[in-house]
């Protein structure tokens, strides 16, 4: 029930998260900025991100696979290549408290955007919505996500429905040019009566909701 209409090829997404040490946060991301070539040589890179509000020492990547058996074969090359695991994952394990992962498709009626300009701000919302699926709750939560779009104030890159991981999860990509530039668009639209009632009728099926500010990291494809 948690799973409903998605794009018609087998493409999906790895949503990566990783809990650094407090402490290790500066190196570790020093040290992705300086051999992620080495993993990216091998799939493709969607964005990478640190978080700067909402959540703390945590860092977000997403990796874009064209069907399960591109990923197995991914994971099988990275454990061979010395490179990866000798100057990257040998020195990087010690740094990271937790990891998580997700696999996660594009929403039907979304293709992965990119911002208009580089420099801006990325806003990671994670949407837990009750069970039933896209059946339930997709009409209303697809014109909440418009009603936001049709302002002006943000940029959509991306609607992600998980497929492995917390079902019934929806993470939504935005970006902004700036951190006042968002809250002043959410000034806008909180007053807008559209977004209103679109809002109002998507959060009888929400559950929770949280939002964390992302900052993309040198090597992101998404800047």
């Amino acid at each position: 029930l948690a799973t409903g209409p998605r794009q018609s090829n087998s493409i999906f997404y790895e949503i990566r998260t990783h809990d650094i040490k407090p402490a290790k946060m500066k190196e570790f991301l020093e040290m992705v900025n300086k051999y992620f070539h080495f993993r990216t040589a091998h799939s493709e890179l969607v964005g990478f991100w640190y978080s700067e509000l909402g959540a703390m020492n945590k860092v977000f990547h997403i990796w874009k696979y064209d069907n399960f058996a591109h990923r197995t074969a991914v994971r099988h090359a990275l454990a061979k290549d010395k490179d990866w695991q000798g100057k990257f994952i040998s020195a990087a394990l010690p740094l990271i408290e937790k990891q998580h992962n997700e696999i996660a498709y594009l929403v039907p009626w979304c293709q992965l955007g990119k911002p208009p300009k580089e420099g801006g701000v990325y806003e990671w919302v994670t949407f837990q919505m009750k069970p039933g699926g896209p059946a339930l709750w997709g009409e209303a939560f697809r014109a909440a996500i418009n009603a936001h779009i049709n302002t002006g104030y943000t940029s959509l890159i991306g609607v992600f429905h998980t497929e492995y991981g917390l079902l019934n999860t929806v993470h939504v990509l935005w970006w902004n040019e700036s951190p006042d530039h968002r809250a002043a668009g959410r000034h806008s639209a909180h007053e807008d009566a559209r977004v209103v009632a679109a809002v109002r009728n998507s959060v009888r099926f929400l559950e929770s909701q949280q939002n964390v500010l992302l900052i993309p990291l040198q090597c992101s494809p998404l800047k």
